[in-house]
């Protein structure tokens, strides 16, 4: 369609970045709040004497939110629009932040946790699939990675507040919540002049708002680069208009279609090992390590090491996706992940782990650069937001198992065992991925995935 291809010539530039920007934002701030709640168990669990079970119920609420909210987000954005989900969800996260930062009792900090958790998770689920579908094809693939790598920004700054905050104050724990929540406000404010997504409006017959917002972004793009735009390519392929709305049967029914199935078996495979083995390591190699008398673990240093290593991980891996293919470098990085793992398990040093839990971190979060680049990839434009929500959620199920399955098999395997563990499972999403994956660079969303019996070759 003559629109779709219009928006696609485009030129990357400042309008774009601004999208990058505010969506990066938000995924800074879901970054650390999941971050930020291992230096408030201390806290708590001495504000309310807490036993370790409680904590251990603390410590899941998060994901276990994230899995419903991801679920929601993806349905929502397919019926309502993205960009009001993305609202919704990021405002419900920041008033469930702060009733935790004000809860009276464990109880109700549990529960807006949880909740907290389910804003986070819609947050995440939708940007990736919303801003992807504004970016040019031949720079989708750095686009989407360079804006999952905000979340290593917001790992970094949980740990300053871990640091600088929690410990230095009367209810700095408290005052930790607060700060992951207000700066949202200002976001909030900011994000009410994105448009909707052309490619979603053009699929609920409002065709004249999707030439308006293109239209647009057209005088923008001229304006910042001062040069004519590009020729507009004649294009073949269209979303289909007036798609069935979505509800969790017919998605989960069509995802799992003859023509889908391949797809999504992929996809969610990646997804449970990526996020299996960054939970199962981020929540225990620091008792793991205790437990063999290293006791650097508990420091601040280790800490920032490991999260700093973060941001080249993901940065290295959205330039390389553009170059070797999305499959290639979800690949790439999950071997990588596997070999560090392996790696791991050998060292018994401070030093030499410290080492090896940096370089395993930067292959983990490179992981995932890539795979939130290519999941919207996979799916159509009326199912884009609900088949990345419901991926996200599988995976999410792996951050629920992770710390419990590799808790019973530390008893057992002891640590080289449980990163031994890690291996296997890392190395099975490498073999996933090489032998089934799509190829998706510099193809357009629509050749992609319209329609899908093409988009499958």
């Amino acid at each position: 369609m003559t629109l779709l291809a219009r928006l696609d010539r485009l030129p990357l530039s400042r309008p774009h970045y601004v999208l990058l920007l505010i969506g990066g934002l938000g995924y800074t701030f879901d970054g650390m709040d999941s971050a930020v709640v291992a230096f408030l168990l201390p806290s708590a669990q001495e504000a309310w004497g807490l036993s370790n079970g409680q904590l251990g119920l603390i410590g899941s609420a998060t994901p276990f939110g994230f899995l419903f909210g991801a679920t929601a987000a993806g349905l929502l954005g397919d019926r309502i629009g993205r960009k009001k989900v993305m609202m919704y969800a990021l405002a419900f996260y920041a008033v469930f932040s702060v009733i935790a930062a004000f809860a009276p009792s464990y109880e109700v900090f549990l529960g807006a946790r949880v909740l907290a958790g389910a804003g986070a998770g819609a947050e995440s689920a939708i940007i990736a699939p919303f801003l992807s579908e504004f970016v040019p094809a031949k720079r989708r693939g750095w686009f989407i990675g360079a804006l999952a790598g905000f979340f290593s920004f917001g790992f970094v700054m949980a740990a300053l507040i871990g640091r600088f905050v929690v410990p230095t104050m009367d209810d700095g724990w408290r005052v930790a919540q607060v700060i992951t929540a207000l700066p949202i406000v200002m976001l909030l404010w900011w994000r009410r002049s994105l448009p909707e997504s052309p490619r979603f409006l053009l699929q609920n017959g409002r065709v004249d708002e999707a030439e308006s917002v293109v239209a647009d972004l057209e005088r923008r793009v001229e304006r910042a680069t001062g040069q004519p735009l590009p020729p507009v390519p004649e294009t073949a392929t269209a979303p289909a208009a007036n798609a069935p709305k979505v509800n969790l049967l017919s998605a989960l029914r069509y995802l799992w279609s003859p023509a889908m199935a391949k797809r999504t078996a992929v996809i969610w495979l990646v997804w449970f090992v990526i996020t299996f083995s960054f939970y199962g390591f981020f929540s225990w190699i620091p008792t793991l390590l205790v437990q063999r008398g290293i006791t650097v673990t508990k420091s601040f240093e280790f800490s920032i090491i490991i999260y700093l290593a973060q941001i080249p991980g993901y940065f290295s891996a959205a330039w390389l996706s553009e170059r070797l293919d999305r499959k290639n470098t979800i690949a790439i990085y999950l071997a990588g992940s596997a070999v560090s793992a392996f790696w791991l398990s050998q060292m018994d040093t401070p030093a030499t782990i410290t080492l090896a839990g940096a370089v395993l971190s930067f292959f983990l979060n490179g992981t995932y650069a890539g795979v939130y680049s290519y999941t919207p990839e996979l799916f159509p434009t009326w199912i884009r937001a609900t088949g990345t929500g419901l991926s996200s959620a599988f995976g999410r199920v792996g951050s629920i198992l992770a710390p419990t399955i590799i808790g019973l098999s530390a008893a057992g395997l002891g640590f080289a065992g449980v990163f031994g563990l890690t291996t296997a499972v890392l190395v099975a999403g490498v073999v996933c991925v090489i032998v089934f994956g799509l190829s998706t660079a510099g193809r357009s969303l629509e050749e992609l995935t319209e329609p899908t019996k093409e988009a499958s070759k």
